[in-house]
Order: structure tokens, then sequence, then C-alpha cells
């Protein structure tokens, strides 16, 4: 793909599983490239030195009882989800109102994206309103994708643009878009309205004003990979294949259509949103970041003897992720949490992983990658 080619709109229907309206993919196509690593073997490589976005997992296909356990998941949560859906929406459509706009979503592929589509579908459900919704790399450690910021700025107004991602674990990725957003309005001060907030469904972390809860609950999209998230693979960068003025890349995984849940995933909670937009609720000043959840990683990774706060996931999202693409140690497990992490229970046990109860948890789980020295 040429410079000029990655600049232009991602072409509605030839990327991703979503209908073309639901979202663009800002993303260069590198379905043809073979960038999977085995499990074990991209573990030693990232803790070796090598980028986690210069490679890709082997796309994990759970078995039917895993399945169901998703299934299940999904059925139980769509209120609640749906819920949190209205909250953060309120919040994300009342912010661009204070600058005089309608909100323009730009969604952090892949977690994000289901949650941008859901908030596009919300708005259109209370407003009758259709928003632009994008979607965008972000990568913790190399930033976020300058190509495709720059493709949504030259577009839309700088205080109409919301960044949306699925939840929050320790914040890195708050702390990512936070740098990339100061690094992008020193270089374009023509764009300081730029907000650097995240707006997410969940925030246990207590990273951000912008959230439906902070609880640490099962969204039922960490479950899966691709399958739940338009077919598409995680992001990638790497000089070989993304060269100046390119988007960063990713796959399209094609093959795995017959086993795509995108579409009911937000359809199901579209269909239980609340008739009317919920009160906030929320007590003055408790939306504002106290960034508890990086302080208790830190106190975690300290009482397990881990150097690199990164091998510390916490939360069900990034516990899942953990059990889906990294070489996992042990699974902290908050007991009173326990009926919202079957399917955590099952991929643990799958992979032989201890799950270890922590009483005193600050998250419902937690995920510790095992050093590749141990």
């Amino acid at each position: 793909m040429t410079a000029v080619q990655a600049l232009a709109p991602a072409v509605p229907g030839r990327f991703g599983s979503y209908p073309p309206e639901e979202v663009t993919w800002l993303l260069t196509d590198l379905s043809a490239v073979a960038l999977e690593r085995g499990t074990e073997d991209r573990e030693e490589a990232i803790q070796s030195g090598t980028h986690y976005s210069e490679m890709l997992p082997v796309e994990y296909q759970p078995d039917a009882a895993y399945l169901a356990l998703f299934d299940a998941a999904l059925e139980a949560s769509a209120g609640r989800l749906a819920d949190a859906v209205a909250r953060v929406g309120e919040l994300v459509w009342d912010a661009a109102a204070a600058q005089g706009e309608t909100p323009v979503l730009v969604s952090l592929a892949r977690a994000g994206t289901p949650v941008g589509v859901l908030l596009r579908r919300w708005f259109r459900a209370s407003r009758g309103v259709d928003v632009p919704h994008y979607t965008i790399s972000i990568i913790r450690g190399r930033g976020i994708d300058e190509v495709a910021l720059a493709h949504v700025l030259a577009r839309h107004p700088a205080s109409a643009v919301r960044f949306v991602d699925g939840w929050t674990g320790k914040g890195a990725i708050q702390r990512q878009l936070t740098a990339a957003v100061a690094g992008w309005v020193a270089a374009h001060p023509e764009d300081a309205a730029l907000d650097d907030r995240l707006a997410v469904l969940a925030d246990p972390g207590s990273c951000t004003e912008l959230h439906g809860t902070r609880d640490d609950f099962l969204i039922p999209s960490a479950c899966l990979n691709s399958t739940v998230s338009g077919l598409v693979s995680r992001t990638v960068l790497r000089d070989d294949l993304i060269g100046p003025g390119m988007f960063h890349g990713a796959k399209y995984y094609a093959e795995l259509a017959p086993a795509d849940v995108s579409a009911r995933f937000v359809d199901t909670v579209a269909a239980a949103f609340p008739a009317v937009p919920p009160a906030d609720d929320v007590p003055a000043g408790a939306r504002t970041p106290t960034w508890a959840g990086w302080a208790a990683v830190e106190r975690i990774a300290a009482a397990h003897g881990i150097a690199d706060v990164h091998l510390v996931k916490p939360g069900v999202g990034e516990t899942t992720r953990v059990l889906l693409r990294r070489v996992p140690w042990q699974v902290l497990v908050r007991p009173d949490r326990a009926a919202d992490l079957r399917h955590v229970a099952a991929l643990a046990r799958a992979r032989g992983v201890p799950l270890v109860d922590v009483p005193d948890l600050p998250y419902s789980c937690v995920g510790l990658i095992r050093p590749v020295d141990r």
C-alpha cells in the first residue's frame, strides 16, 4: 500500500466485519503478512526487548464450552453494559456540547472499537443523530498513530474529538494518550482543544472522569479476540511494513467469519438501552481520577517480586488477555467475584494456571505474567 492509499479513508466493506456506516478503520491492511508467533516464543521475544506491536499472537479459537460461557455472560450483563454505554455516552455528549460540538468518536483499536459502535448507536437511539466514528491505533511505548489522527483532524474540529476505549486496567493507555495529545498539541497549537480524557465503559483503575462505572465487572467483548471486534487483529507497527505517511497496520481474519459474534454483541447490548438517558448520580468530585489502580499494581508487583509493572495485568479484561495471549504465571482472584469470573477460571484450568484467592484484592482479578527468568 502506498502512502497516498494509506491516507485515504478505509474502504467500507473491505476491512472488518461491521457495517461500513458503523466505523471507519484507519489502518493499513496487513492481512497477507505472516505476523503470528506462538505464545511461548512471543513472550520470550517481548521480555527480551522485541516490542509487542511487531508481531501478533495466534488467534485463540474457543471450544463450545467456552463459547457457552460467553453467551451466558452476554445475556447476564447486557442490561448492565447498556446502562454503562448510556452513562458514558451522556458524559461524552456533554463534553462535546460544552465546546459547541457534537461528538466525533475516535476509538482505540481494537478493544475500543465495539464501544465506539455502541456509543454511536446510543446517540442515534437517544437523539436521532448519526455521529462519525473512526478507529485508530495507539501502542503502549510507541504512541498514537499520528497519520490517522491527522486524517481525523483534517476533517473535524479538535474540540469535537472524543477518544474511546473498552476499559482501564492500571491506566497505561490513558497515560500514553495523555502524552500523545500533549505532544500533538505542542506541535499543532491550533488543536489545543483536543481532549486527552479516555471514555470507557469501566474504569476500575480510576484513571478517567469519563466512565460508565468503576466496577471491575466482565465486559463480554474481553472474552474473545477478533471474533468480537470486527474480525480485526491487534494493531501492528513495524518499520519494514509501515512507512512514513502510512497508518499503523492490522490483519482482517476473513476466514473466521463463521465464528464472528461482533454484530451479535453490539446488537444485544443496544437492544437493552434504557428508554431515557440515565441521570448522573455520581457525587460531585467522585469522578476525579485517583490512579488507585496504578498504586495497587505497584504494591502487587513488589509483593510478588516482579520488577516490571507491565507484567501485572489488573482487572477482568486485562486478566482475560493474559490468559488468551501471554504466558500466565498465576491469577489472583477476589473470592466474592467468582460468579463474574467463570470464563477466567475456564481459561486458567485449560492452561494449568493456578487461581489464588486474595480477599482484599482491589480488582476482581489480576493476571500475573511469568517473567522469562522463572
